[in-house]
């Protein structure tokens, strides 16, 4: 007998269905003809080996870091080798399941209200209150690390502006369902520490969902919601967000218990009232269904300029790279947006049998509905304490990992290794809209810790050999794509520095431009480009933000990432431990007038500015000798083609014409956005100094 609200095998229609990208045989054969260049490189490098002591060595460095590229680009590929794209039948899922849909619970994260507006906060509760799905088997979980009085009173007069607010969405249908942006898009140790949990710990369950008396102004039930404020002590570390999401995980158990669990950033609010139907349509698919743990979302962001100019969309990631990460059994946890099974959260293996279950169970409703909301939060203010976790698996076994900078990571990384499978769901009209950083050094400080912790994942988690046997081949190197970023700072440095300084001294480290050997080189290397500038066209952006975003990705390799991997090395050596740095969500007026011109936001002293200052202005130093070499050569019998350093001055050039924002912020700029006169003298001297040991050498 078939059981109600699900189809027998014979009659089975999938709830999502998944395709192929376009364009894969173009793509391939590209990769394997730069693959056949890349091996030309190699021969070259090999058989061409200097005889001379200076040169060698200039001549090996050039050539490991080209073997560490290579061996990046393979990554990449494999990666991208055959990306999967999905769509889901919401239809279907009603006709299903509508009677019997799981239980969700929200979870909203938030530690600072200077740098994380509680209005902003309250515009994503509101958002994911209002989704398009029964409202009593919603839970909304706020997580106030700040502990902030203002979040809290914020919270209480959202909860009674519900009571309007979700029937108005309901009445008219609007999207999206956060109130600012709709209104700005419209025209016009358990027992012994309870007395101390109690005292310290703040948790108020401001809409009590089992309660008949929750419900709107026209009588519908209205959304549990609920407020934490963690406590905290200095002798117990608090484990910052995933340490706040872990807590969530067990009081969220106590009260509502939902097997599905969404979380979101407090900046990224709901977009789309139907994305949780979407997601569902994954998770309850009865063939497919049982061994998918989550389902991630992309971060897209709704304060972009035109041409992006922090390049903080990552077109080509979002719309390309976590589609092949889905291929092979993916995508990585991203750390919002993102719908979870609770036992795979909560550390459970795949069994392939109880999973269905457990996702439709509702054993612990009877039990929560009998207790009173007060008896309910003296015993969540106990979960909630700062010694609960003391000698339990919560951060190692169970719920998000500790100890990393980018506890998302690990966590999906873990999960993926217990046998689970993700989904990556990029549909047309974004699920989730957040807020992107708008000053440079916002978005390097991001990419600094993005690196620095998916490095450390890869030093103590290595897919290639704690995922053997556990995940694909292709998932393995799937993640390296990431992890790897830091130490491909190292090769990226020795680029943009070691070719222009040897140009200085006099050294030629490539074939003249009228040898044969040169042809694979300027494959590669213009190749590329043109590939990825048809490429980005082709998802729907523009060469101004294509070059905006090669510029960024020089920018993330020559800081975030060497700064990044340098953090690992001393993490290494005992002398530091993983901190979280929140990126701000509010700026100076004069800074957001900036960034809607698009003029790039260097007015802080920062060592991340030092390194690009120098670098710019070293290849801007050399580029006029290398010119001066060009027009007066040694021997007049050698015309310009037969130049040895012609590839030198045109990958000087091209890093010139990069930086040239860092110039107008040098010399031309006078607002505040300017660079500080302290970096630039400071890197004029850094910058000389470097071309008088190169010429000294």
């Amino acid at each position: 007998m078939v059981r109600e609200g699900v189809m027998a095998k014979d009659d089975y229609l999938p709830l999502f269905e998944t395709k192929s990208g376009k364009g894969l045989v173009s793509f391939r054969l590209f990769a394997a003809s730069t693959f056949a260049a890349v091996c030309v490189i190699f021969v070259y490098r090999i058989s061409h080996m200097p005889s001379s002591n200076k040169e060698r060595w200039a001549w090996i460095g050039l050539f490991l870091s080209e073997l560490w590229f290579a061996f990046y680009n393979v990554i990449s590929v494999v990666l991208r080798w055959n990306p999967a794209y999905r769509n889901t039948f919401k239809h279907r899922l009603s006709l299903r399941y509508e009677k019997v849909l799981p239980g969700i619970d929200i979870f909203v994260c938030t530690a600072d209200p200077t740098v994380e507006p509680p209005i902003m906060v309250i515009n994503t509760v509101l958002s994911v209150m209002s989704y398009d799905y029964p409202p009593e088997k919603l839970s909304v979980y706020l997580s106030d690390d700040g502990g902030s009085d203002l979040t809290f009173y914020a919270m209480l007069e959202a909860s009674r502006f519900a009571n309007q607010w979700l029937p108005f969405c309901r009445k008219f249908k609007i999207v999206p369902r956060s109130p600012e942006a709709y209104f700005r898009t419209t025209p016009e140790p358990h027992d012994n520490n309870t007395i101390m949990a109690q005292k310290w710990t703040s948790i108020k369950i401001l809409i009590d969902g089992r309660h008949a008396k929750a419900v709107d102004s026209e009588g519908q039930p209205l959304p549990s919601l609920v407020y934490l404020a963690r406590e905290k002590r200095p002798q117990y570390h608090h484990n910052f967000k995933a340490g706040a999401m872990n807590a969530l995980l067990r009081v969220s158990s106590r009260i509502s218990n939902a097997p599905i669990i969404l979380n979101v950033d407090c900046d990224m609010y709901s977009n789309d009232s139907e994305s949780v139907r979407d997601a569902l349509c994954f998770l309850l698919d009865e063939e497919k269904g049982r061994e998918i743990a989550f389902v991630q979302f992309p971060q897209v962001f709704d304060n972009l300029t035109k041409n992006d100019v922090y390049s903080s969309s990552l077109r080509i990631l979002s719309k390309v790279d976590l589609h092949g990460f889905d291929r092979y059994g993916g995508p990585c946890y991203i750390g919002s947006g993102c719908f979870h099974k609770r036992e795979s959260l909560c550390g459970k293996k795949y069994n392939d049998k109880a999973c269905q279950e457990a996702l439709m169970s509702n054993k612990l409703d009877i039990i929560k509905n009998e207790e009173d909301a007060q008896v309910l939060e003296g015993i969540c203010k106990v979960l909630a304490s700062c010694s609960y976790e003391e000698n339990t698996q919560w951060g190692k076994e169970m719920g998000l990992k500790y100890g990393c900078p980018v506890e998302d990571i690990l966590t999906g990384l873990s999960i993926h290794y217990r046998g689970w499978k993700s989904v990556y769901f990029n549909p047309e009209r974004p699920g989730f809209l957040g807020v992107a950083p708008v000053t440079l050094l916002q978005s390097l400080v991001q990419f600094k810790r993005w690196s620095e912790g998916d490095f450390e994942v890869f030093l103590t988690h290595c897919p290639f050999l704690y995922g053997h046997n556990k995940i694909s081949l292709g998932l393995q190197f799937s993640y390296c794509m990431y992890l790897l970023w830091a130490p491909t700072s190292l090769a990226s440095l020795y680029y943009v520095t070691v070719p222009s300084l040897c140009l200085l001294r006099g050294i030629s480290l490539f074939p003249q431009v009228l040898n044969p050997w040169v042809i694979p080189f300027v494959y590669v290397f213009f190749g590329n480009f043109a590939y990825s500038l048809v490429e980005f066209i082709h998802l729907g952006g523009t060469c101004t933000e294509w070059l905006n975003d090669t510029r960024m990705w020089v920018y993330r390799r020559t800081t975030s990432f060497l700064f990044g991997f340098c953090d690992n090395i001393i993490k290494l050596l005992g002398f530091s431990k993983s901190a979280f740095a929140i990126t701000a969500k509010v700026v100076d007026e004069d800074v957001s007038e900036r960034y809607e011109k698009e003029l790039m936001e260097f007015g802080a002293t920062s060592p991340l500015f030092t390194i690009l200052a120098t670098l710019a202005l070293l290849n801007a130093f050399v580029l006029v000798g290398g010119i001066k070499r060009l027009l007066i050569l040694e021997d007049p019998n050698i015309n310009l083609g037969q130049n040895p350093f012609n590839m030198q001055i045109i990958l000087c050039g091209l890093l010139v014409f990069i930086n040239l924002p860092l110039y107008q912020a040098f010399f031309l700029r006078k607002d505040k956005g300017r660079m500080p006169s302290s970096v630039t003298n400071r890197s004029i001297a850094f910058a000389l100094a470097a071309c008088l040991a190169a010429l000294q050498y």
